[in-house]
Order: C-alpha cells, then structure tokens, then sequence
C-alpha cells in the first residue's frame, strides 16, 4: 500500500479561515454533519466563521482546543469535494482532512502507486497542488477524536507539532534521512535554527512523554 500527502491551496471557508494564523483545523465529514477539531491562536474566530457558514450544532471546550459538530456538511455548499476526484482515482481518503495556513492537507492511500499519480494529475488540473510526501506503507493507524490521545500526549505547540510532522511525512527518521532540517524549515517558512529549535523541543516533550511507557 502506498501513501502521499497532497496540500492543496484552496479557498474555502475552512481553508480561509486558517490562511493568516496559526490556527489548524481537523474534519471527519459524516455525510449529514463535520466533526472538526480546532486548535491554534484563533480558534474564537475560526468557530464564528464555521458558524457562520455551515453552522454549529454542538461545542466542547478541551482545554487549549476545541471539538465542533457542524449543522451540515460543508461539501453541500462547496464545488471543490475532494472525495469525488479520490474515488475516480482508485484511490483511499485517509481521515481526517486537515486545513492550516490555506489550504487542505489530504492523506490518500493507494494499492496502485500510478493511481496517486492519476489523482495528482486529476487535481492539479483545477487546483494549485503540492505533493508533501510519498511512502511506501506495511501498516495504516486508525484515528479518532473520541477516544483522543491528549490524555497522554504531550501539549506541543501549533508550530513544534507542525515541524515534527512534516519531519515525519518528509522521511526524516527513516534510516538513511529522506531530508534535512533546512528543507523542513523550508516548507514550514521558518529559519533552519528555529525549525531546529521546535524539532528539538517536540522530541522532548514526546520522548519524555513515552518513556513511562516502554
């Protein structure tokens, strides 16, 4: 099974409402409703927006984020419905869609490595698409925002958070490293001591958050 990550620039209410802040936005679409989890510096602003919009059903406050049930699916008020492009391809959305700095980050798995390509061909074609990672996969995790892992996960910030993933999706802890930390900081737009620097102290806080465990 292969997987890539796509980015995709976008204009859409929740992608605009992330587009000048650190504030980032999780969706599980249900159809009928949104799940989305909230997190970041505007969170306040992004509720409002979404409530404006689509509507809001129900609210938890989580401490440093929050969880939301949309009235209805945004996809209703939308032309750019990822799913139907991902399914013409063959291929797997892997949830959630994620919204931050703009644009839309979609995981999408795939038996065939050439469907990915379709569905980049596919996409590219209407939308400014840039492709984050691409891997091989033995095994794929489930994820929900129920059951979710901030009871033990450590409290990182929007930035190390975003730095250690794209660490991650990039390679960089593969053996030998798939990239370095001026390219991270590259596709982060920060300098290459501060992306460092957030690198650093996200592997602090995870190590000392598991260490209990093992």
């Amino acid at each position: 099974m292969h997987k890539a990550v796509f980015r995709i620039r976008s204009d859409s209410p929740y992608a605009s409402a992330t587009a000048r802040n650190d504030t980032r936005i999780e969706l599980w679409c249900n159809d009928h409703c949104d799940l989305l989890h909230i997190e970041g510096d505007r969170q306040s602003d992004v509720v409002d927006h979404v409530e404006s919009t689509v509507g809001v059903r129900e609210r938890i406050e989580n401490g440093d984020d929050r969880t939301i049930v949309t009235d209805a699916c945004l996809k209703e008020y939308r032309d750019d419905y990822i799913e139907r492009h991902i399914a013409a391809s063959g291929c797997l959305l892997l949830p959630p869609l994620r919204y931050e700095r703009g644009a839309k980050v979609v995981r999408v798995l795939a038996l065939d490595p050439a469907n990915l390509a379709t569905l980049y061909a596919d996409i590219s074609a209407d939308h400014d698409v840039t492709v984050e990672s691409k891997q091989e996969l033995t095994s794929v995790k489930s994820e929900t925002p129920v059951l979710s892992a901030s009871a033990f996960l450590p409290d990182l910030s929007v930035r190390q958070r975003e730095v250690f993933l794209t660490a991650y999706e990039r390679g960089y802890y593969e053996i030998p490293r798939g990239t370095t930390t001026a390219e991270i900081a590259a596709v982060v737009g920060v300098g290459r001591r501060t992306a460092e620097h957030h690198l650093r102290r996200a592997e602090e806080k995870l190590a000392t958050a598991f260490a209990a465990y093992l």
